[in-house]
């Protein structure tokens, strides 16, 4: 299944923990993107969870090459066994090029952020699911929505989730909100909030459409599209300071 994306995302992990100048945290990252509890990777692993809880936390020594391994195959024995959805999410981020007229800036959070710090980097209104403003965000994607709607295909509208779903969707120049989350629901991948720019009324069934997926739906009052951007490449300049 997908053998030639396992390998590249197995690639990809393993190299960013062996990178990293902090492992336990990047470790810590990776296990939440794939949404496994440190008791779960524990038990597959065969030792105790504040074994994992040590490792994230930095109380024990780096992990060697072995224990990298070992903890990356987890991570994919595991999705495979429930279905592989991150690594069939991976899988659609590879091949063609973004088309660069719709999309205006797409970057990954060194360390996560929270549904909140986009809101505030956005200066934006939740209008719908304010109860999961803890949600952890691993990056973004900022959109021009109308580029998107007469250029994007559909199998180029999923590349917009870069490695992770566990993202921001940000679309700019959007009148009603109706057409993105319409898309969002039609696609069937779930991004971690969805940001509107531009808005002059926002639309009802956009709204019901992210109580119904559960997608938390924030209305950007930032002036200006590069005032937009320049807010969020801020909030990813902090997380990489905090490394």
């Amino acid at each position: 299944m997908l053998e030639k994306e396992k390998e590249a995302l197995a690639k990809r992990i393993a190299g960013e923990i062996t990178l990293s100048s902090d492992p336990g945290k990047t470790m810590r990252k990776w296990r939440e993107i794939f949404g496994i509890s440190q008791t779960e990777l524990a038990e597959y692993l065969g030792v105790s969870s504040s074994v994992i809880s040590d490792y994230e936390g930095g109380r024990r020594k780096s992990p060697g090459a072995s224990t990298i391994r070992k903890f990356v195959e987890a991570l994919l024995e595991i999705d495979e066994r429930r279905g592989g959805n991150v690594i069939k999410a991976f899988s659609k981020t590879l091949g063609s090029e973004f088309p660069t007229s719709a999309i205006l800036d797409i970057r990954e959070f060194a360390l996560p952020v929270t549904v909140k710090d986009i809101v505030d980097a956005v200066k934006g209104e939740v209008a719908a699911n304010i109860d999961l403003l803890d949600r952890r965000i691993y990056g973004y994607t900022v959109v021009d929505s109308i580029q998107a709607i007469l250029e994007m295909s559909s199998e180029e509208f999923l590349k917009l989730y870069g490695w992770t779903t566990e993202r921001a969707l940000v679309f700019t120049k959007v009148t009603t909100g109706r057409s993105p989350m319409i898309a969002i629901r039609v696609q069937g991948l779930k991004p971690a909030v969805v940001v509107l720019h531009g808005v002059k009324r926002l639309d009802e069934l956009a709204v019901k459409i992210a109580e119904k997926e559960r997608v938390p739906l924030v209305v950007s009052k930032v002036e200006s599209e590069s005032e937009l951007i320049m807010n969020l490449r801020k909030l990813v300049e902090k997380r990489e300071k905090e490394l």
